[in-house]
């Protein structure tokens, strides 16, 4: 069997469909699983051993070059690409009519959200069999509902399955970040300035953790990001701003790392998924549908969206919870902090990390 997976983006949305590779290769072991996403995005499907080849579309960069020759050759050498193999499936996890259009572009059976459950429901009208997943759930089980209903799996599969992103951390050989002390990464920076946390708070943060023999590493994605973390770093004893970097060098950085502490943005949840210890700060969003999610964890620390049971035309029921009820491994330790409007203070976020870095930790 061949299976294609449309998720283009954004960081955490790729993050978020991990699982779904997992799963479909638990499920059908011999199948050759191929993923499309953003070229920018690429590093991440990769790190998935499930993963037979990772296909990089550049929709973002398109549109800003639609008047340019070089755009227009570039979408036909990715329509001919795909066209080459022949899928059994595509499964369409985004439900955007962009994603839509790059999962008509591909040759086999085209399978997605119904009007009702997708993100744009014009999406719905590209797919040869659609499926009604409901709305207020977490985007990770939803993603894996889809799946489980678009393959026909058993019955709660999903909340009988443990939660897998399937990647680990690639090896830590990066010459700026040396020695054995353990650190924490800061990440300070997002796409919104409704999503940040003050900078006093952070630089707060960082001496408390320094005070504990925890380095802070301060990462960001673009020179504005990066300066921010330079000023941070400034004023927190032993701070490291971290240069630029690709995704698989922050999987690396993220991976090796005693705590990541984190506004709500892509990095968060790359962390989460490779089993680091992650504190979510949350000041705009609420985190019960996009909060960062502890593999293999029967909640979503605090903040779980509950949903009627339902059970879907072909008979696959997803359960009243967004999250599968299998057991925490000891090593796992997320939380989502704070909430729309209402921000967690200093004090709030330190006692939770500290529990984090306990050597021993309570399920």
């Amino acid at each position: 069997m061949r299976i294609l997976l449309i998720k283009t983006s954004s960081l955490g949305d790729v993050i978020h469909n991990l699982p779904v590779l997992s799963d479909l290769a638990r499920a059908f072991p011999g199948a050759e699983i191929d993923w499309c996403v953003e070229e920018a995005f690429i590093d991440i499907p990769r790190l998935h051993p499930a993963l037979h080849a990772a296909i990089p579309v550049a929709v973002r960069r398109w549109r800003k070059g639609l008047l340019h020759a070089q755009t227009w050759r570039e979408i036909a050498s990715f329509r001919k690409r795909l066209a080459q193999t022949a899928y059994d499936f595509i499964l369409d996890t985004q439900g955007l009519v962009k994603s839509a259009l790059v999962a008509k572009a591909a040759t086999g059976v085209r399978l997605g959200y119904s009007a009702a459950a997708a993100r744009e429901p014009l999406a719905a009208r590209f797919y040869e069999r659609s499926f009604a997943i409901p709305r207020n759930a977490h985007a990770v089980m939803r993603n894996r509902w889809l799946a489980a209903a678009a393959f026909g799996l058993p019955a709660d599969s999903v909340e009988a399955t443990p939660l897998d992103y399937g990647i680990a951390a690639p090896p830590l050989a990066l010459p700026w970040l040396t020695g054995a002390q353990r650190y924490a990464v800061l990440l300070s920076a997002t796409s919104r300035d409704d999503k940040l946390w003050e900078e006093a708070r952070w630089i707060a943060l960082g001496r408390a953790l320094a005070e504990r023999g925890i380095r802070a590493v301060l990462p960001g994605g673009n020179a504005h990001e990066r300066e921010r973390a330079a000023r941070l770093a400034a004023n927190i004893p032993g701070a490291l701003a971290a240069p630029a970097m690709g995704l698989r060098d922050a999987a690396s950085v993220l991976g090796h790392a005693a705590l990541t502490v984190g506004v709500d943005t892509g990095l968060v949840h790359l962390s989460a998924a490779l089993g680091t210890p992650t504190l979510a700060i949350y000041t705009a969003t609420d985190p019960a549908l996009t909060g960062a999610l502890a593999g293999s964890t029967g909640d979503i620390s605090g903040n779980t969206s509950h949903c009627a049971a339902h059970t879907t035309s072909n008979g696959v029921r997803i359960g009243a919870t967004a999250a599968p009820s299998s057991p925490r491994p000891p090593t796992t330790f997320v939380r989502n902090l704070g909430g729309k409007g209402a921000p967690p203070n200093v004090e709030q976020v330190l006692s939770i990390a500290d529990m984090a870095l306990q050597p021993q930790r309570a399920g």
